[in-house]
């Protein structure tokens, strides 16, 4: 199922602050959020970060290098045409093994391009707590 959409890049802030409000999944050391632009466009914007929360300079623009690259290889195969793609490097993204990352990648891509709400046991919601019920004070009789 190969999809001849161009790659097209994400610059501008509003473009990655639109995409936070799609769907995420996070997979192995990647999250990956997807906005449906419903603009007629086929081409799959794809944009890349990494917090400060995962290393210095260095270790975040190897992410990135790394990030752009399985993106390189596979949105033309797994992307859904019409979409713009964040993919946010994770804990773990510089020193992940190569094959192992583009298993992230490809999974997360491929369950984002399946119609309904992402796996429900890997989405940003929280699980509802079972928090016990509060205890009654006792009666004091003064």
């Amino acid at each position: 199922m190969k999809h001849t959409s161009q790659l097209r890049r994400l610059t501008k802030r509003p473009q990655f602050l639109a995409a936070a409000k799609g769907v995420s999944l996070a997979r192995g050391a990647v999250l990956i959020q997807r906005l449906d632009r419903a603009d007629g466009d086929p081409a799959i914007g794809v944009g890349f970060t990494a917090t400060r929360k995962i290393g210095g300079a260095v270790v975040r623009n190897r992410a990135k290098r790394r990030l752009r690259e399985a993106a390189r290889a596979l949105l033309p195969i797994h992307g859904v045409p019409g979409s713009d793609y964040v993919l946010i490097a994770r804990q773990g993204t510089a020193e992940r093994p190569w094959e192992r990352l583009l298993d992230d990648v490809a999974s997360a891509l491929t369950r984002l391009a399946q119609p309904g709400p992402p796996d429900p046991s890997r989405s940003r919601q929280a699980a509802p707590t079972s928090e016990p019920p509060l205890a009654s004070k006792p009666d004091q009789d003064a």
